[in-house]
């Protein structure tokens, strides 16, 4: 068994979702395929990518983060590119992390005085 979680032969677990829940498998395919359509969606694919990118980052996602970042330079991103969606996921984490802090204040307001 490797010791690390991102591994290249980590894909044939999907026979798991093959065997059990083919038709789940099948649907979040379809539903994936459609939202990174190269085509056909108002938003450009690069752009998607990049959000993709953030989001995977956000959630910390090697898998989708090491997909994303690859996709996001096929379709045409820049490391410039990469760095800024890496920057706004950064600001949103720090953000949530700022607003959330008030609430700690809030909520432990009536323990401390």
């Amino acid at each position: 068994m490797s010791d690390h979680y991102l591994d290249p032969t980590d894909k044939k677990y999907t026979r798991v979702y093959k065997s059990e829940t083919p038709d789940i498998l099948q649907a979040f395919g379809g539903f994936n395929d459609a939202v990174f359509a190269a085509e056909g969606r108002e938003i450009p694919l690069k752009y998607r990518e990049l959000i993709a990118v953030a989001v995977a980052l956000s959630t910390q996602c090697v898998y989708c983060i090491e997909s994303h970042s690859t996709k996001a330079v096929e379709a045409g991103a820049t490391e410039a590119e990469l760095a800024e969606a890496a920057w706004v996921a950064s600001a949103l984490k720090a953000g949530g992390a700022f607003a959330h802090g008030r609430l700690a204040f809030k909520l432990s307001g009536e323990h401390t005085h």
